[in-house]
């Protein structure tokens, strides 16, 4: 999305945005991804499930720049093709960032920052946009949320929903390609779970194009175009949310499933 538009979502289209071939992550001798693949349309919605610990988060960290995969490929539309056995430079990694947001499990805001200042520091420092007009975006944005007259406010006087609101309008607010979320309803209460996945499913229905690690299996039925189950670092099974969370193939994703949907 051009830095002169609005926050407004990016326009639809059936081509890939995101290709990710062969990717691989290991922390000294132990590997955490072990080649996989992924593609990502425009528009569109990605759900990844697993259990804790099989790789989701590092991936989408891989896939927004604050990880550096071991290997494999990572390509956005628009030319951008990254080939991490060739050791790509930082600027080449920034660049990759550039186009990808992040939404974090637990909120990831300045403590010593008002919400408004959360807001506007990645458009301002990060890419240099005017002051003024990021103000304005980010108090239109704010009021979107129902977060307008938290403008002032310190983190800590918010609860756990309206933080991660902010940390979505955090996101937004630097107009991205691609929205990452990293399981964003798992540290709240279960009470204020709603209002976040309320407002991910008008996300979803203005057609940003979002990757989501969730536990939220409903939800990734109801909004995802795709859902990958992602199990010891490889995309065990993948498919419609109809085909992998109604009618699995895989014992281990028909296992951990059924798990979620009828916990003990």
């Amino acid at each position: 999305m051009s830095h002169a538009e609005p926050a407004t979502a990016p326009t639809q289209g059936p081509a890939a945005l995101l290709e990710v071939r062969g990717l691989t992550k290991s922390f000294g001798d132990t590997p955490v991804l072990r080649g996989v693949d992924l593609t990502v349309r425009r528009g569109e919605v990605l759900a990844i499930i697993g259990p804790s610990g099989s790789g989701k988060t590092t991936l989408l960290r891989c896939l927004n720049g604050l990880e550096t995969p071991s290997g494999g490929t990572i390509a956005v539309v628009g030319g951008l093709a990254v080939d991490f056995a060739q050791r790509p430079s930082e600027s080449v990694r920034g660049l990759l960032r550039d186009r990808s947001a992040m939404v974090f499990q637990h909120y990831n805001l300045f403590p010593h920052k008002t919400v408004l200042e959360n807001v506007i520091e990645g458009p301002v420092i990060v890419q240099r946009r005017p002051r003024q007009e990021v103000v304005a975006e980010a108090r239109s944005l704010l009021e979107r949320v129902g977060l307008a007259e938290k403008a002032d406010a310190y983190p800590s006087a918010l609860s756990g929903g309206q933080q991660q609101r902010v940390g979505i309008v955090r996101a937004l607010a630097l107009r991205p390609q691609l929205l990452l979320f990293d399981e964003p309803t798992s540290s709240l209460d279960p009470e204020l779970v709603g209002d976040v996945l309320g407002l991910m499913r008008d996300l979803a229905r203005e057609g940003w194009t979002m990757v989501v690690v969730t536990h939220e299996l409903p939800f990734a039925r109801e909004v995802a175009n795709e859902v990958v189950f992602v199990d010891q670092g490889v995309v065990a099974e993948r498919g419609t949310p109809e085909q992998v969370l109604r009618h699995p193939q895989q014992e281990r994703t028909r296992r951990f499933v059924d798990r979620l949907l009828h916990p003990m």
